[in-house]
């Protein structure tokens, strides 16, 4: 007898909070590389850079007047689209989340104050 194998749509797994930003990485890779023209993702990935920096700007837009509004459910809404299109960002360029986190637990325990001045100085 064989094991039968079951398609579980995507939305219905079940995972911890602090997992579901790199299961959607995932899924975000999946289109990247299988694109499909059903799939918001593959559409945004081959429309390329440009198209992406926009959504993600528009978002970060659209949290800074829900946040300005007071919005609970507003607020979170919108950052999960910022998150979201980070996410695409990061997909596209290649960097995998785990990048990120490693920064921020970098920083983690610094001051910002301190981080700040550690950069590296520009010019101008």
């Amino acid at each position: 007898m064989k094991d039968e194998v079951r398609h579980v749509p995507i939305k219905d797994i079940i995972m911890p909070h602090d997992d579901i930003l790199q299961a959607i990485y995932q899924v975000i890779l999946e289109r990247k590389a299988n694109p499909s023209d059903r799939s918001y993702t593959a559409s945004l990935m081959t429309k390329g850079i440009d198209k992406i920096l926009k959504k993600v700007g528009e978002e970060a837009a659209e949290l800074i007047i829900a946040g300005k509004g007071g919005d609970r459910q507003e607020i979170v809404y919108e950052a999960a689209d910022l998150f979201f299109h980070t996410l695409v960002l990061l997909g596209f360029s290649g960097i995998p989340p785990e990048e990120v986190y490693a920064e921020l637990r970098r920083r983690f325990g610094t001051s910002g104050v301190e981080e700040k001045e550690s950069r590296p100085k520009e010019n101008g």
